[in-house]
């Protein structure tokens, strides 16, 4: 068996994914197979890797998370038996670092609230649109949001630049064009560098407290829509979504309107999906609607069946009774009732004191989940 390359720790934990020396083939997303032929290790070479593996997995089980890196690593060590080629396995390899460094980049701001901003890179400084998202950047900041863009210029730049530095977060993508990092963002140590959209999208997605979209192309549309998605099936937590317009803009109230006609007459997405996003050509509503989402209510998550809903304040008999009536057909069984932390909660000890509406919810209606989180957002 081949000595183990040797590697230097501290070089190792200053990699950046998608390092601006990557060559024009590396920038693909491997979004195809490839035809190269899988190189599968022996029995003995495998026999001699697990013998070694063992010993490391029992050690990882021994600290914090280990049970996981442990399962990571047997993951792993089963792609040099599949019938994977290297191309396969660089993907993999590639996604998990770039994982791996973004979550280390978020983690000492998990507990600031972060807002999500797309929109053109094409779109001039001197446009409405560029000059509304310079004015969305600095009240979010100023209301003390975190914010981030995908790095570039156009809108990313404008809610970067009114944001400032401090309170901004990049999330840069690798391309053949348009991958020039903005002058507020560039060289922070808050900014990452991908090279797959899928990886870049889920930090997106994961590190956000709400959207905001700004007028935009394919990749403006493919981030609103894959949003709208994970949260109208449940694949993602509730979140405040507003696409801003410029004062008299018509840009998302035609697409409201292909929407309608497109999609809800059709049968494709019902009326009440409708409530998962708002548009607007107001700023400030803009601001207040992302705001105000987390008036009261804090965040949710599932135990088992159940959904665990964490409030600042929790209702009065008045209101649960109106809760019960009016959001009762959400549920699958039981009605809706008010606790403290479920003991699969204990190791969320920061929000232990919040207290909890607790019901089984079918998981289905996400619009009325939306409106139930409105209406604990008013005691």
């Amino acid at each position: 068996m081949p000595a183990p390359r040797k590697t230097n720790p501290a070089a190792a934990n200053q990699f950046k994914p998608t390092d601006q020396s990557a060559t024009s083939s590396e920038e693909l997303e491997m979004s195809q197979e490839t035809a190269e032929k899988p190189h599968r290790a022996s029995l003995e070479q495998m026999e001699d890797v697990h013998k070694h593996a063992e010993k490391l997995i029992a050690a990882l089980d021994e600290v914090p998370e280990g049970d996981l890196v442990g399962n990571i690593v047997t993951t792993a060590l089963k792609l040099l038996r599949d019938s994977t080629n290297r191309g396969d396995v660089k993907m993999i390899d590639r996604a998990v670092a770039e994982m791996r460094y973004a979550l280390k980049v978020f983690a000492p701001y998990r507990d600031v609230p972060k807002v999500s901003v797309f929109g053109s890179a094409r779109t001039s400084a001197d446009k409405e649109d560029y000059i509304a998202a310079v004015e969305f950047g600095k009240k979010m900041a100023e209301r003390g949001w975190m914010v981030t863009t995908g790095a570039g210029g156009g809108i990313m730049a404008a809610a970067h630049g009114g944001a400032g530095r401090d309170p901004s977060f990049g999330l840069a993508i690798r391309l053949p064009f348009e991958q020039q990092t903005n002058e507020y963002i560039e060289n922070d140590p808050k900014l990452v560098h991908f090279k797959y959209f899928f990886t870049r999208k889920l930090m997106f997605v994961r590190s956000s407290h709400a959207i905001a979209l700004f007028p935009g192309g394919f990749g403006t549309m493919d981030e609103g829509f894959e949003v709208l998605t994970l949260i109208q099936t449940g694949k993602a937590v509730p979140m405040p979504i507003v696409l801003v317009d410029k004062k008299g803009g018509k840009f998302w109230t035609e697409w409201q309107e292909y929407v309608e006609e497109q999609l809800l007459k059709r049968g494709m997405i019902s009326e009440q999906d409708f409530r998962l996003y708002k548009i607007t050509d107001d700023v400030d509503e803009a601001v207040d609607e992302v705001v105000n989402f987390y008036k009261n209510y804090h965040s949710l998550r599932y135990v088992k069946d159940t959904l665990v809903m964490r409030m600042h304040r929790a209702p009065n008999d008045r209101q649960l009774a109106h809760i019960q009536e009016k959001f009762g057909r959400t549920l699958l069984a039981g009605t809706f009732a008010v606790s403290g932390p479920l003991k699969a909660e204990r190791d969320e000890v920061k929000i232990a004191h919040l207290p909890r509406l607790t019901f089984k919810f079918n998981r289905r209606d996400q619009g009325r989940l939306r409106e139930l989180i409105d209406y604990v957002n008013t005691f």
